[in-house]
């Protein structure tokens, strides 16, 4: 049986085979983590053979998310896999060269990552090419400060405390209920 490092150097190695320059690296964190590291142009095909291949089969994605590391090293989106068959994890991560953050969508892989590439576009402002309803999940629709995970995110946001409370009091609650949510929440209605 071979140890984790051999196993992941053979996996870098396949990879490399495969793909050439769009895997970046590989090591191992904390252990036991398998990591390899991807170009983002390239993203969509190395998932699919991951999730593909006979001899890896990461045929569950666990968790999209995003690391804002700063200035020097910039955003990266994180792909937390896992092989059902063979019990096996695999952090893949792309990193992002400059502000460019564009990425495919992997929602046509695997169905559960609609709503986790959504939270990242939201939170850190990655585009997910290719996504079918890529749109803000946590932050109201017309929240138009950024992206609050981001480093050059100010800490009390990027308006003046004056100016956030004036555009919260012109903020509709039509925007964030639907018309039957406040019907319901009137209670029954005398009719006259």
């Amino acid at each position: 049986m071979k140890t984790i490092t051999e196993s992941t150097q053979a996996l870098h190695e396949e990879l490399v085979d495969q793909f050439g320059s769009a895997i970046l690296g590989s090591e191992i964190q904390c252990e036991d983590q398998r990591v390899i590291v991807i170009d983002p142009k390239q993203s969509f095909e190395v998932l699919s053979w991951l999730k593909d291949s006979e001899v890896y089969q990461y045929d569950l994605l666990i968790d999209v998310t995003a690391v804002d590391y700063g200035a020097k090293k910039g955003v990266q989106v994180v792909y937390q896999l896992w092989s059902v068959n063979y019990k096996q994890l695999l952090r893949v991560k792309c990193p992002f060269p400059g502000p460019d953050l564009e990425i495919s969508s992997v929602v046509e892989l695997w169905g559960c990552a609609n709503w986790l590439e959504r939270e990242v576009f939201d939170l850190f402002g990655v585009h997910f090419s290719g996504h079918p309803d890529l749109r803000r999940i946590l932050m109201p629709k017309n929240y138009s400060e950024g992206h609050p995970l981001r480093k050059d995110f100010p800490l009390r946001g990027r308006f003046s405390r004056e100016k956030q409370t004036e555009i919260a009091l012109d903020q509709s609650y039509e925007d964030y209920y639907r018309p039957e949510q406040l019907r319901d929440s009137l209670g029954p209605q005398k009719e006259d």
